[in-house]
Order: structure tokens, then C-alpha cells, then sequence
């Protein structure tokens, strides 16, 4: 994740620590005070699921996987990520809602250390269990909306499911419970970006998380809708402006980008041309830190039967499986050739990739999208959207280095 707020208007976070190793820079209590060690780990606690959305990467349906993980193998696995040093366990699905034991899960991962977030679709949200899960410890509740109400229902299938995630936005805000926005960008909602946030900032999200389309599960079905890199650059730089005029009017919302390293490129790109060199060059510094793409690194997923995976959009390749090793046996071999190539990937970059001015604090970007469409995971990101001019150094980094060596 890359926080445009933090970066452009300097907006403390919980998770500065964590992703900046800015923790004494952040006058707000953080999820830990080191930039993280271990993988966030991604749990999808089940297949199933009551929305069909078109862009899900768990392949999710109205059934779960067979043989799915039970509770006490849950409780295992938590046991084990503790004992690892994972720092965040996020629960996913399909929708995670429609266990049972959720709350059971949540409260034996906070008891054991580990901060337990949920990504949910919200149309399952009521008053009710939103106030358990936070009793039980839960931290936060992301919830996706996709679009304004034609266009959201229509992605995810099902009538209605807006003005129910809106419900089950407002329900977890009624009890005090941190809550914000997951919206994937493609061709069939970008025009409805800023009026979500608008929407959503008045009902009091002051959260609101960025996809852009990885090419995982369905996801992989519909990279035709997939934004151009033209219209790429213009959301994010949509994105960029909405985030400072919100702030300008002391409105104090978070918004991020996820699933795109060409994004710290041109944040550093827009910076300089916006806001001037010396802020530009801080951002670099943050970004620096921040690593890039984490595939394989920062970020791990565990699947409804137990498999482990580079991300959680990585659906179709795994390392193993934790009834067979603990996860943090599996995430540490690095026998495994892809495991270890992707830890060292700058030596197997191609490409554009190569030779980029920004591949410090982007590393290739997706070697998801790549793979599914050049057939190699270190081929260049297709969705890479920056100019040839700016992937060469010539504009915001030639300043940068040339302040720098001034220094």
C-alpha cells in the first residue's frame, strides 16, 4: 500500500511504523514501532461467499471450498503466525462473514497478539455483530463498494448490495469501529471514484483504499476493462488532487493505493511538478522505505484449505500447505526457486523494468500481471504507466539527484 496522504499532505497514520519505519515521526499510537519483519498475512477464511462480483480474485461462490479449514485448525495457524511475528492477520473470503466462528477466530488472534483486521463486502454488517467483532478485537472493517449504486450492483452481481454495504458501513461506525473503503478501479467504474468518496466521506469514512485490477481469479477474465495507461495516470492523478483539496478544507481522510508500484514513481513525478523538489525528494526517502511491490516479502495469503500463497491475488501457485508445515517453515524456504527469484528480483527483471529510475521503491511492480500476460513473472508490468522520459530519470529524478549531490 502507498499512503497518498501520507506522502503528499503528511497525514499521521497508525501504520506508519509499519510501512515507513516512521513511527516517531507519527503522533498516533502504531500498529508496531519497526518497519515489519514479518509478512501481513491474508487469511481467505472461506470460498463462500453471497455476492458474484466480476473482479474477485478468490473465484468465489455461493458454495466454500470442500474440506475448508476448521475452527481448530483456524486457531492453529493464528498460533503459528503469532509465533512468527506476523504483525496483522487480515480475514478475507469470499465473504468471512458468513462463518460462524468469526468472532471466535478474531478474539484468539487479538488474545494472541496478532492485530486482526476484516475485508468484507458490508452487506452482511449489522449493528449487531459489527459491536461483537469489535468486542472481540477487532482493529478495522474494509469494506468494498465498487461504485456508485447502478454501477457497484452491477459488478458485484446482486441488486441492492450497495445501500447494504452502505448499511453495514454505517452500522460498524455506529459502534466505534474503524471502518474504511476497498474499491478496485476499472473502466467500468472509474467514472464514479470521486463521488464515492464524496458519498462515503459524508456518511464518515475517512478511509478509502485503492485497487488497481491484478489479473488473479476473475480478475484475470476481465484485464480487456482493465484501465489504459493514459487513463491509469489520469485517475491516480484525480486521486493525487482529491486527497489535497480534501485536506486543504481540513478534511483529514487517508486514501491509498494498492496493487501498483508505478505508483511511487509517479507520486514522486506529481510531487515535483505540484508541490516542488524538496517534497519530491522526501517522498522518495518514505518510499525508499516503504520497499515496493511486497510479493513474496511483506504481504503472504493462506487460502480456505490451508494453502499458502506469494499474495492473495496469486491464486494458482502454492508453497505449501500449513497441515503439512507451519506457515512459517513454508514462508522461509527459499528452495523454492520462485520464492527466492522473487527476494532477489532485481537481478531477473527484463524489460523496461531494468533499467528504471524508479525500480528502488517499485521493484517491477505486479510479477502477477506480468506472468499472465507476457507468460514470464519478470517481464515488465504491463500496467506500468509512466513515460519513457520519467522511467529514464529525466524529469523528477534528475532534480532529486541533483539536489542530493548538492547536499
Amino acid at each position: 500500500m502507498i499512503s497518498v496522504s501520507k506522502l503528499l499532505c503528511g497525514l499521521d497514520a497508525e501504520s506508519d511504523g509499519l510501512r515507513y519505519d516512521a513511527a516517531e515521526d507519527s503522533k498516533k499510537p502504531q500498529i508496531t514501532d519497526e518497519r515489519q519483519q514479518r509478512p501481513v498475512v491474508v487469511w481467505n477464511t472461506t470460498k463462500r461467499c453471497n455476492l458474484y462480483c466480476e473482479h474477485c480474485y478468490a473465484a468465489a461462490d455461493d458454495e466454500g471450498a470442500p474440506n475448508e479449514l476448521s475452527t481448530a485448525e483456524g486457531k492453529a495457524l493464528i498460533d503459528d503466525l503469532a509465533e512468527y511475528g506476523v504483525p496483522v492477520l487480515l480475514f478475507s473470503g469470499g465473504e468471512p462473514m458468513v462463518r460462524e466462528d468469526l468472532p471466535e477466530l478474531i478474539e484468539y488472534a487479538a488474545d494472541s497478539g496478532v492485530r486482526p483486521v476484516l475485508s468484507t463486502n458490508g452487506t452482511l454488517l449489522t449493528r449487531e455483530n459489527a459491536r461483537e467483532l469489535k468486542e472481540a478485537g477487532l482493529k478495522y472493517a474494509g469494506v468494498s463498494v465498487d461504485g456508485l449504486p447502478e454501477r457497484n450492483d452491477r459488478i458485484r452481481g446482486q441488486d441492492g448490495a450497495f445501500d447494504a454495504a452502505v448499511r453495514g458501513i454505517e452500522a460498524c461506525l455506529d459502534v466505534g469501529l474503524k471502518t474504511g473503503l476497498r474499491y478496485t478501479i476499472t473502466e467500468h467504474n472509474v467514472a464514479d471514484l470521486a463521488g464515492v468518496v464524496d458519498l462515503l466521506a459524508d456518511v464518515g469514512v475517512d478511509r478509502f483504499c485503492f485497487y488497481h485490477l491484478d489479473y488473479g481469479g476473475r480478475g484475470a477474465d476481465i484485464a480487456d476493462i482493465d484501465l489504459s495507461s493514459e487513463a491509469t495516470r489520469e485517475a491516480v492523478t484525480d486521486l493525487c488532487d482529491l486527497t489535497r483539496e480534501y485536506h486543504a478544507a481540513g478534511e483529514e481522510i487517508e486514501t491509498l493505493l494498492v496493487g501498483n508500484y508505478a505508483d511511487a514513481g509517479y507520486l514522486v513525478e506529481y510531487a515535483d511538478r505540484e508541490m516542488g523538489t524538496d517534497r519530491a525528494r522526501l517522498i522518495r526517502r518514505y518510499l525508499e522505505r516503504n520497499g515496493g511491490d511486497p510479493t513474496g516479502e511483506r504481504v503472504a495469503d493462506v487460502d480456505p484449505v490451508g494453502n499458502v500463497h506469494l499474495t492473495q491475488f496469486w491464486q494458482g501457485y502454492a508453497l505449501g500447505n500449513v497441515r503439512d508445515r507451519s506457515f512459517g517453515a513454508i514462508w522461509s524456504d527459499e528452495s523454492n526457486p520462485l520464492l527466492a527469484a522473487l527476494r532477489s528480483r532485481e537481478e531477473h527483471l527484463t524489460g523496461r523494468c531494468a533499467d528504471c529510475a524508479y525500480q528502488g521503491i517499485c521493484r517491477g511492480g505486479s510479477r502477477l500481471r506480468a506472468l499472465s500476460t507476457h507468460g514470464d513473472p519478470f517481464a515488465p508490468d504491463p500496467k506500468c504507466y509512466l513515460r519513457t522520459d520519467e522511467r529514464e530519470g529525466r524529469e523528477a529524478m534528475s532534480r532529486i539527484r541533483a539536489g542530493s549531490s548538492a547536499d
